[in-house]
């Protein structure tokens, strides 16, 4: 995308994001590969509409654009006259940090007094370097900072993974998933990101989105689950497999479970957490005449009522 984006999609620099979105829309559907396979020159035109698009609707890109500190590209445009002055300050520092008068601050710059450096950058330029110089260029290490959102499935973020991803410069770079990654967390990527014009780089955050998962729910570093068991399980006891992050296992279930009973899982939730087990009594898809009958023949002989028994134990507590 070499032309200015606000021109690909017709509006103006002052337009609001609904207007930006609503042009990007109309063009979008007009120009549609789809709509017009055969049209070679559309299906380029709708490219430089979605990345006019995705660079207008970064907020931080388009104020760095609008501003003249990047291009269409992201890359940072600095003038002649930035570039020699950042270098030479640089340069000064260096030179100053190495005299005999810079060696009474620390190796480390732990001692340094910013004041100092001010009058000794001021003097030089004429000028207050903080709130100038080294402000102006801790804004052009945030500009070329690069962020990427990254999805990854529930067993990913919890056991850790290697996951890959497409630079801007169109390398693939492999990133690491550490083990009980949480929902929004960033990886920095150090130097990983848009180059300076002598050479150094910003970084790369990497935001993880966890997907959710049918079977298991997650709270911190602990793992919760629902499993369904039959009426004759949870009356006569019975032993069933448990899926969990590491596998399955067996879980003892005792004589009279009611439902909602939760059984706890030492050890193998997320880095040590637990796993929990709701068991839900299900009944069966259809009552036959065998069950029907033990079922009247039994109540016949016992009077249990659970929701007498409920009320009774709430009044003796």
């Amino acid at each position: 995308m070499d032309k200015n984006p606000y021109d690909i999609l017709g509006v103006d620099k002052s337009a609001s994001d609904a207007e930006i979105k609503s042009a990007y829309r109309k063009l979008a559907k007009k120009y549609h590969p789809d709509l017009n396979p055969d049209n070679k020159d559309d299906d380029v035109r709708f490219k430089d509409i979605s990345a006019a698009y995705d660079f207008l609707k970064d907020k931080d890109r388009r104020a760095a654009f609008d501003r003249g500190e990047i291009d269409m590209q992201g890359q940072p445009q600095w003038s002649k006259g930035a570039q020699e002055a950042y270098g030479k300050e640089r340069q000064y520092y260096r030179d100053f940090a190495e005299s005999p008068q810079g060696t009474r601050y620390s190796a480390y710059g732990n001692n340094i007094n910013p004041e100092d450096i001010e009058d000794i950058l001021g003097s030089m330029f004429g000028r207050k370097t903080y709130g100038g110089g080294f402000d102006d260029i801790f804004k052009q290490q945030q500009s070329l900072d690069v962020h990427y959102r990254l999805d990854v499935d529930f067993m990913e973020a919890a056991l850790g993974a290697e996951k890959q991803i497409t630079m801007p410069d169109g390398k693939k770079l492999k990133i690491i998933i550490p083990e009980g990654v949480k929902d929004g967390q960033k990886l920095r990527l150090k130097n990983k990101g848009r180059e300076f014009p002598d050479g150094h780089q910003g970084d790369a955050y990497i935001e993880i989105h966890i997907k959710p998962d049918k079977i298991f729910t997650r709270k911190r570093n602990d793992i919760y689950t629902e499993i369904p068991i039959a009426i004759n399980e949870a009356i006569l006891g019975s032993t069933i497999e448990v899926e969990t992050i590491h596998g399955f296992v067996k879980v003892k279930i005792p004589k009279a479970t009611d439902s909602g009973k939760r059984f706890r899982l030492k050890g193998k939730g997320i880095k040590g957490g637990n796993h929990y087990v709701d068991v839900q009594i299900v009944m069966p898809d259809k009552i036959d005449e065998d069950l029907e009958k033990f079922m009247t023949e039994w109540a016949k002989k016992h009077s249990y009522n659970p929701r007498k028994v409920k009320v009774k134990r709430e009044k003796s507590a």
